[in-house]
């Protein structure tokens, strides 16, 4: 059994894509609109959901229920700042929820519904997965996702709680930048050896509303992250936004018009400067903007060139600026004058040379060492909160709060040692990852000092570094054993008295004498207890995704439901159309039905035309069918189609069955001997001839919708020459004779 494909999915602001490992290579999965990239479009209707090409298609007809930019509304509260920044790009109502979370409120089915951005994003989940197993013709469970790396632990957890929803299985939340690198080096082949010097490479992010960059460190088949600095608020949509609002302003000048009183028309207008601004990207010349009945049943046009765009947009070009010249950009590099090039990767702007940094500009920091694991004594149950030290794009600071249960103090009433593991999982989300009593005991039958630890404990002192890079991990190692061997030394001198450690100062013990000393000591067994840990942190609870999932199955039975039942329409408003057509004089099906029959036939098409774009339009799919099935009803007496056939078929046959007797007669009188069988092959022959013959002249004088004497598959029996070209051939072979049934081929 072939193994379950894993997607790819490229998830923005504006568009996604889809890609899947395929033939050695890595092929990016069309839709069904035949483009790459699918909007971050989610609409809704009286009847359905609209999701994807189609969503962006009807969103300036239906404003107020397509919603748009949900990713940056990911794991956010109403009162963040930058949501209440991002209200000013939605025409839709956005709106807070009574867990001060984010709501938006559209119209679906008649009725007026709240569905938070992560419900919207498993909505467009559930279509890239739908695109996906259409392409590949094989279910799809697995992904991995990309995400920026300026996310948080709630917006990541809010993306996995979308994908569960949309029942997507993510293997890994991949960051952009960590992608970005890969797809650039992984069919690199002139990257240095292992051993080499690395190839430092600069990776210029900027998308439709965020800006990234990264400085990675590259050799053959090794990719090292240096550095990475992001600006989550600069994005090519700054540049549309510039252009619109200089457009306004002129149209208010110039015409009079005031676009930013109109949703609509500062809708297409947005759209109109994303077109313009793609264009600049190989002209530098002035080029005209032109939007017909903008507004007030008016045209309005203008016109721009590159060198105006950059004077409008100089603030957010600035702004990239500011990012590529941020000490975070570029120091890890360490000889960026030597072995480093720069790559674009524009999302959505390719229009701008980006500035220079120099050398003399690199400010260089060394790594610090990270510490992943903690030693807490306490006789009791306790909490562990964790913030972010540093300043993230996210108004709240908590990362999540850890409840460690079960903890009880020694029999003699002192206090246990815990051990905390904090670690970053595969999707970049930190987590308590376990927590374990430590028990120590001392045996009194035993005289070795040997301290013995479960498997568990045997695992878990091998002590991994966090989840970052290479060079973290090499430069981590040494400081945790040093701690592991420090925390050791604590414990053993902890166990002696003082006299016993200044009496070993004075006499240096070591060695044999050492050895002979701890033949005196007792065997101390070590035993680690898992303790239960209750999170709190970002994201929902399994109630509600349970709740969530259930809603979404919901939406996509009604949106399969109107899917056949348009289909349903569709079909049997292309029967109408088709069969109409060819009733029509002149048309295929025209002499094959009578004056009568044909007239009652187009009566019923015309009534049941009407009646789908009135009655029809609001029915189910089993009154199409119904439908269909009435007019199938009316048709089968006169059987157009299968006349047709039969005349075609008979035409058709006629030159090949006079040839085919013409050539059997030749090769019968260039026989050598004349047997009784050739003679009832003669005589055959004669009754054929005549046959058709006779067959012909009735047919000619026959009206094309009777009834022929002739039936289709009778003609077709007659119209084979091959049974009787069989028995010529065995007749003559070798002058001999050969017995066979000549008459069962006409009859």
């Amino acid at each position: 059994m072939a193994a379950m494909p894993v997607i790819g999915i490229d998830f923005g602001n504006e568009s996604c894509y889809i890609a899947v490992a395929k033939a050695g290579g890595i092929e990016t999965i069309a839709n069904d609109y035949s483009l790459r990239g699918t909007p971050a479009c989610v609409a809704f209707s009286q009847k359905n959901r609209i999701l994807g090409v189609a969503a962006k298609n009807q969103m300036i007809t239906n404003m107020k229920n397509t919603v748009f930019g949900f990713k940056r509304l990911l794991g956010r509260k109403f009162s963040d700042r930058d949501v209440q920044k991002e209200l000013k790009y939605f025409p839709f109502k956005v709106e807070a929820r009574p867990d001060g979370g984010i709501g938006i409120r559209v119209k679906y089915l008649g009725e007026d519904n709240v569905y938070s951005p992560e419900q919207m994003t498993a909505m467009l989940f559930t279509k890239l997965k739908e695109t996906a197993v259409t392409a590949l013709q094989t279910p799809i469970n697995d992904c991995v996702i990309s995400v920026p790396s300026y996310f948080t632990n709630a917006e990541r957890n809010a993306l996995l709680d979308a994908a569960a929803i949309a029942g997507l299985n993510v293997l890994r939340l991949m960051n952009e930048t960590t992608a970005t690198a890969l797809a650039y080096g992984i069919y690199k082949q002139d990257l240095p050896a292992p051993e080499d010097k690395p190839r430092n490479v600069v990776f210029v992010d900027l998308g439709h509303s965020s800006l990234q960059v990264s400085a990675c460190a590259f050799n053959k088949g090794k990719l090292r992250m240096l550095a990475t600095a992001t600006d989550p608020q600069c994005g090519g949509r700054d540049i549309d936004l510039a252009l619109a609002t200089y457009f306004c302003q002129d149209f208010l000048t110039r015409l009079k018009l005031d676009a930013n009183k109109n949703q609509r028309a500062f809708l297409r207008l947005m759209q109109e400067v994303e077109k313009i601004k793609k264009q600049m990207s190989a002209n530098s010349t002035r080029l005209p903007l032109n939007i017909e009945c903008f507004m007030e049943d008016r045209d309005v046009s203008s016109e721009m060139e590159r060198a105006h765009m950059e004077e409008i947009c100089a603030d957010t070009f600035s702004r990239v600026e500011r990012t590529l010249r941020s000490k975070r950009a570029v120091r890890a590099i360490y000889n960026l004058s030597s072995r480093t090039s720069l790559r674009n990767v524009f999302g959505e702007v390719k229009i701008i040379t980006m500035p220079s940094v120099y050398i003399y500009e690199c400010i260089m920091f060394t790594r610090k060492n990270i510490k992943v694991s903690k030693r807490n004594a306490t006789k009791e149950p306790f909490s562990v909160r964790a913030y972010y030290s540093e300043k993230v794009p996210y108004p709240d600071d908590f990362i999540g709060q850890w409840h460690i249960k079960e903890v009880q103090p020694t029999p003699e009433g002192e206090s246990q040692k815990v051990k905390l593991k904090v670690r970053v999982n595969i999707h970049g989300i930190i987590t308590v990852a376990s927590a374990s009593l430590v028990e120590k005991k001392t045996d009194g039958s035993q005289s070795e000092n040997v301290e013995m630890e479960n498997s568990n404990e045997s695992q878990g002192a091998q002590e991994t570094p966090m989840e970052t890079n290479g060079a973290s991990q090499e430069q981590n190692g040494p400081e945790n054993q040093e701690v592991r061997d420090d925390d050791m030394k604590g414990e053993q001198l902890q166990r002696q008295s003082w006299t016993q450690r200044v009496g070993q100062w004075f006499t240096g013990e070591n060695g044999d004498d050492k050895k002979d000393k701890s033949k005196d000591k007792k065997k101390v067994v070590v035993k680690t207890v898992e303790l239960p840990i209750e999170a709190q942190t970002h994201g929902y609870s399994q109630s509600d995704l349970n709740s969530y999932l259930e809603q979404e199955g919901k939406m996509q039975a009604q949106d399969r439901q109107e899917k056949e039942r348009a289909d349903a329409r569709n079909a049997l408003e292309e029967y109408v159309y088709e069969l109409r057509g060819k009733l029509s004089e002149g048309e295929a099906l025209h002499e094959f039905v009578a004056h009568e029959q044909r007239a009652r036939l187009v009566t019923q098409l015309d009534a049941l035309e009407q009646w789908l774009y009135d009655e029809g339009e609001d029915q189910n799919r089993q009154q199409a069918v119904r439908g269909r099935g009435a007019v199938r009803a009316v048709r089968a007496p006169c059987h157009p189609a299968r006349r047709a056939r039969a005349v075609a078929l008979r035409r058709g046959r006629r030159p090949e069955q006079t040839g085919t007797v013409y050539e059997l007669r030749s090769k019968l009188s260039e026989g050598e001997a004349l047997y009784e069988q050739c003679a009832r092959l003669v005589t055959q022959l004669d009754a054929l001839e005549q046959w058709l013959y006779d067959e012909g002249e009735d047919q000619n004088i026959q009206v094309l919708y009777t009834s022929y004497a002739a039936s289709c598959p009778r003609a077709r029996r007659c119209t084979s020459s091959w049974p009787l070209k069989l028995s010529i051939s065995k007749t003559f072979r070798n002058n001999k004779l050969y017995p066979t049934n000549y008459m069962s081929w006409s009859e």
